[in-house]
């Protein structure tokens, strides 16, 4: 995907565009198949530290039989799916002109080590503004028992027929990552359904047999109250690291030339990235990461990162509300970079024991 930024939201729509795009639904063609050694690297990139993410015997403190995927795991299946949708449904839109503002992750059954994730992709809407589409894409993925485990959705901003400076795509086709293979099919990675077909359902609320395990006594909780500031530091290695982990090719997050030619001061962090950092500042207070119930970000700013120097990530959160009968609360948080502010909403919805 491409850089995450601050853009006007739409106040209209062009009708003929939406109801040729929006309401589509489709299925990914292949499965996912959650690698034991590939939630560590992930749980490594995004710097979640928990040990339920490394080894089974924290995970089985959980409750769990195997190593737990980080709350923000599933931006690498997402990423996948949202270039299959870019290279054969949206076709009109450069990759390089593409950029995502929202990020929402519903978290209804935490992902293990060993689950064979299946992806049904949505069309939500499309929606315009001057030059720029406002897409919002939903992906509904259910595990081998055919139970919905999380529900990502996220809005991508793109322009039609837009012309490419082509210095910028010189400079991409000579850093540009050479594609891995995906776990998505090559060719026809995805399959259109009709809009008769059934469509899977998310649960309205968790399974009775999920149980979390919180570090914070509830019941001295209060609305209002701030949790302990956090922080985190960024090297143009862990750059380059998530880069490869999450699957994300784009050379402004390692490549200062492209950097520069998209109007960037230097190589950016991804808006992922500063995401997965925010929830383990969240799980490390929580202390369990799958007592995050949901976690939606828009993006209002970027982390610059140096060639020489590590930049630091500044985190603080509140207590919006808290829930007695369902022992449940609403967090909201907010990152910091160099005085600039990243999160132009950031809000968790989370569980307690």
């Amino acid at each position: 995907m491409g850089t995450e930024q601050t853009i006007a939201q739409p106040e209209t729509a062009t009708r003929g565009q939406t109801a040729a795009i929006a309401g589509r639904r489709f299925r990914v063609r292949d499965h996912y198949v959650v690698g034991r050694e590939k939630v560590r690297e992930f749980a490594r990139a995004v710097q979640n530290l928990h040990g339920a993410h490394q080894n089974e015997s924290d995970a089985r403190a959980l409750g769990h039989d195997n190593v737990v995927a980080p709350p923000t795991f599933v931006s690498v299946i997402g990423t996948a799916c949202t270039r299959a949708l870019l290279d054969t449904v949206l076709t009109d839109y450069d990759l390089s002109q593409v950029l995502q503002t929202d990020q929402v992750f519903e978290l209804h059954r935490p992902i293990l080590a060993g689950d064979r994730i299946s992806t049904e992709i949505r069309i939500e809407s499309l929606r315009q503004f001057s030059d720029n589409d406002f897409i919002q894409v939903k992906f509904v993925m259910t595990n081998q028992r055919g139970e919905v485990a999380q529900v990502g959705s996220t809005t991508i901003v793109a322009r039609r027929g837009a012309e490419v400076d082509p210095n910028l795509v010189d400079a991409v086709e000579s850093v540009f990552m050479h594609d891995r293979p995906s776990g998505l099919a090559a060719n026809d990675p995805l399959v259109e359904l009709s809009p008769g077909a059934p469509s899977v359902t998310p649960p309205v609320t968790a399974p009775e047999s999920l149980r979390v395990h919180t570090l914070p006594d509830f019941e001295k909780l209060t609305a209002g109250q701030a949790l302990p500031a956090g922080s985190a530091r960024v090297t143009r290695g862990d750059l380059a690291n998530y880069a490869g982990v999450a699957g994300d090719p784009n050379p402004i997050h390692f490549s200062d030339r492209a950097a520069q030619l998209v109007g960037l001061p230097t190589v950016v962090a991804h808006g992922l990235l500063t995401m997965g950092l925010a929830a383990d500042y969240l799980s490390t207070w929580l202390g369990d990461p799958t007592a995050i119930a949901k976690f939606s970000v828009r993006f209002a700013g970027f982390v610059p990162v140096s060639a020489d120097a590590a930049t630091t990530v500044e985190f603080q959160g509140k207590i919006k509300s808290l829930d007695p009968a369902t022992r449940t609360g609403v967090i909201s948080l907010s990152g910091t970079s160099l005085g600039r502010k990243l999160f132009g909403r950031a809000v968790a919805e989370v569980r307690f024991s």
